[in-house]
């Protein structure tokens, strides 16, 4: 019983880390996987470096960007940080 008293704060930090800290993280990771996974053409997207563009075509692994210049850019998928809604 007396161990069971001396790990319950340490259970209830682990229950309070775990309800504040990993699931939120958990589940923005999964949110911006959906996002880079419904990646399409004609997309605006602003990737993690801050680059804004329209996407111009989209591979397995890859993304091409069209700028405002007219020049095309290749990244990964994982560099996209966030879609548009314009």
């Amino acid at each position: 019983m007396e161990t069971l008293v001396a790990l319950a704060p340490l259970i209830l930090m682990f229950a309070v880390m775990w309800f504040f800290l990993i699931r939120p993280a958990q589940k923005r990771q999964k949110a911006t996987q959906k996002m880079q996974n419904e990646l399409q053409r004609g997309d605006k997207v602003v990737t993690i470096g801050g680059l804004h563009g329209t996407i111009d075509a989209v591979d397995d692994a890859t993304v091409f960007l069209k700028c405002s210049d007219g020049s095309r850019l290749q990244f990964e998928r994982a560099a996209v940080g966030r879609v548009l809604d314009n």
